[in-house]
Order: C-alpha cells, then structure tokens, then sequence
C-alpha cells in the first residue's frame, strides 16, 4: 500500500585513515607486564605459604594444581 523510496545501497565502503594524531589514554598501563607477573608470583608464593602453614597436604594438592596448570597452558598455547 505504502511504498518506500528505494536507495541503492553502497557496494564497497571506503576507509580513510584520520587526521588526528593517536590519543594517548593515560589508563591504559603501556610497559608494565615485567611488574605484573612479579607481583602475581609474589601472591602466588605468599598463597602457598600461607596455605601450608595451616595444612602441609593442601600446600601440596595446590602446588600440584599450579604445576599441573602451568603444564597444560604451555601445552595447549603450543598447539
């Protein structure tokens, strides 16, 4: 009953690159991945410290559980 003008639809679209220079965001933290992983190692070796502390057996289920981790990231990012 109501027809709608037709518009032809564009084939390829065209990308340009911008003008501006890059922004910088100041929350985003470039160059700290060096810090990050020794501040996880630290929480990891106080985790299982703390842990074996209270309970020898459970240090040792955890320390299996990191390891058996660790091997099967490496495994699998290999793949």
């Amino acid at each position: 009953m109501f027809s709608q003008p037709e518009t032809p639809l564009p084939s390829t679209i065209q990308e340009s690159p911008s003008t501006e220079p890059i922004q910088q965001d100041p929350l985003i933290a470039k160059g700290w991945q060096r810090e990050q992983y020794i501040g996880i190692a630290i929480l990891v070796i106080s985790l299982v410290a703390a842990v074996g502390y209270f309970s020898r057996r459970f240090e040792y289920a955890l320390l299996f559980a990191f390891t058996l981790s660790i091997i099967l990231i490496a495994f699998l990012l290999t793949i």
